[in-house]
């Protein structure tokens, strides 16, 4: 398997692993808000499904941003100068409406407001399509490929480097008074 593959491989299990815990924290506390888990009679949002989903995530949206800069894509430089926050929030907020939309075909549209129904649609089926959209999106506006001098310099991967092999060029010194390379030495004639 080749480096780019295994980079590749790698990348996609840290990503998902981090989305996995900040998936469990909003998954909790979206059924917290809205279905109470024997919290009384009513939960707090029971009524505002889309509003607890969306709070869920947010704090979801917390610990993912922390674990995908800090460790799934720890080596790749950023391409924004906030850190790519904004492209962070901007990539989610935009992805979120995905499983908000399922919910919201669940429960308007189709009637569902049970536990199981609310679940399923935006946290299996909105969550799969959301967290498909992230990974790419992510990948390739937030977070840069990391920087191999071989895509830079091309010729320098291409040279095979033999330590004993004549240098094809010689360094021509610099003058330090100028910027220029230095005067060629005087020859043949010197002060006499």
């Amino acid at each position: 398997m080749g480096a780019r593959r295994q980079r590749l491989i790698g990348e996609a299990g840290r990503f998902l692993a981090v989305g996995g815990l900040a998936t469990i924290v909003a998954l909790v506390l979206f059924n917290l808000l809205v279905h109470g888990f024997n919290t009384g009679d009513h939960a707090l949002l029971d009524d505002r499904p889309i509003l607890a989903y969306v709070l869920a995530n947010t704090v979801g949206m917390v610990i993912s941003y922390r674990g995908t800069r800090m460790w799934a894509f720890r080596h790749r430089p950023t391409r924004h100068a906030d850190g790519g926050r904004s492209a962070f929030v901007a990539i989610n907020v935009a992805t979120m409406t995905i499983p908000v939309l399922c919910l919201y075909v669940s429960r308007d549209l189709l009637g569902l407001d049970d536990p199981i129904s609310d679940n399923i649609s935006a946290n299996v089926i909105g969550l799969a399509l959301g967290v498909a959209a992230r990974f790419w999106l992510f990948r390739s506006l937030v977070f840069r490929r990391p920087i191999n001098l071989g895509d830079i310099y091309p010729a320098e991967r291409a040279m095979a480097v033999d330590p004993g092999a004549p240098v094809s060029r010689a360094r021509v010194p610099r003058d330090p008074s100028t910027s220029g390379p230095a005067p060629p030495p005087a020859v043949g004639g010197g002060a006499g």
